[in-house]
């Protein structure tokens, strides 16, 4: 059964995608990167950079106001109409238990125009990603043939 008002088709009705920083990376980011199954299997594979963050719906997990996807980390972070623009430090992601680092989140803007001069929309991206430490392990413990590079999640919101 399809919710007409959720794009959520891989969940049993009735429930909702709203995973912390720590369940994103550790449950699903660092599944991806081993290449190991996620259950559920909800976050789509998408390249992200041709796509405007208005024309995501129906592409993306879609919670709300938010899109979630897995993408390859680039430099070039334009779309036909504009580009996200770094904004602020990255942070950590910590575990709850111990506190060890897992991943690091980075937050960007979306701007319509030309850098540098574009401006600025209500548009926000999360970029989550493993740390050094946890993708350098990933690498060295796996014997698979082919690793995902520089795999992240990325959250879109609308504010």
């Amino acid at each position: 059964m399809v919710d007409n008002n959720n794009n959520n088709v891989n969940l049993p009705p009735g429930f909702r995608f709203y995973p912390t920083d720590e369940e994103l990376v550790v449950h699903f980011l660092h599944r991806k990167a081993s290449l190991l199954p996620c259950h559920p299997d909800v976050i789509p594979d998408l390249d992200l950079y041709p796509f405007d963050p208005w024309q995501l719906q129906g592409r993306a997990l879609e919670e709300g106001n938010q899109w979630y996807y897995y993408s390859r980390r680039t430099q070039n972070r334009m779309t036909n109409n504009g580009y996200w623009m770094p904004m602020g430090m990255e942070e950590q992601v910590v575990t709850s238990s111990s506190n060890k680092r897992v991943g690091m989140k980075k937050y960007y803007v979306f701007h319509i125009g030309e850098a540098p001069n574009g401006n600025q929309t209500n548009w926000i991206m999360q970029e989550y990603r493993l740390s050094d430490s946890a993708s350098s392990s990933t690498r060295s413990s796996s014997k698979r043939k082919s690793q995902p590079k520089s795999v992240s999640i990325f959250l879109i919101l609308r504010v």
